[in-house]
């Protein structure tokens, strides 16, 4: 059994990982889109707002969907690209209904997708889940150089700190084991 102190930094991880993810999409969606701050806010707000309604959802569970387990849910990156290309051909409107209704039929395909399970073996998934770490490699390059417009970006120092938080995470994991291993991120940060 975790003592308090654990379950609390594990949750502290938990937390800033999940904030991470779900405010980098709607930023890299609003610079994508060229939205104002004021848009931006809104933006972030909301879906900080729909990732709260959709983490209660899971944790609630019913006898349709949650997995009653306490897990954070944030915003997925692959929606990225078709948010950004509807958007930019029609408008942030006829994104939102098109992020409704592909919600919905989620919703209603979710038993199916069940029973096909067995047909995705983990090579499947592992090289759709490489496929968009992959793609994301020009956003953490951004990133780590500094922030996209920031006034010292790819400046030497940004690139050495982002560099020092990887090497400290990959050496967390390689060389420690249980709870440590776990905070690695957090050790990282």
């Amino acid at each position: 059994m975790l003592s308090k102190q654990k379950i609390f930094t594990l949750g502290f991880q938990h937390v800033l990982a999940m904030y991470a993810g779900a405010v980098i999409v709607p930023l890299i969606v609003g610079g994508a889109l060229k939205l104002t701050s004021a848009q931006m806010a809104y933006l972030i707000a909301a879906d900080l707002f729909t990732c709260g309604i959709a983490t209660i959802l899971q944790v609630m569970g019913t006898k349709y969907f949650g997995s009653k387990l306490p897990v954070i849910l944030g915003c997925t990156f692959t929606a990225v690209g078709p948010i950004i290309a509807i958007a930019s051909t029609s408008n942030l409107a006829t994104a939102y209904g098109a992020i409704i209704i592909s919600g919905l039929f989620v919703v209603l395909a979710a038993p199916l997708y069940g029973k096909l399970l067995k047909f995705f073996p983990t090579i499947v998934t592992g090289s759709v889940v490489t496929i968009i770490g992959l793609s994301l490699i020009p956003v953490a390059m951004n990133n780590a150089a500094g922030g996209q417009g920031s006034p010292d970006f790819g400046q030497p120092k940004n690139l050495l700190l982002a560099l020092l938080t990887l090497v400290i995470i990959l050496l967390v994991n390689r060389f420690t084991t249980g709870f440590v291993r776990s905070i690695s991120v957090l050790v990282g940060w």
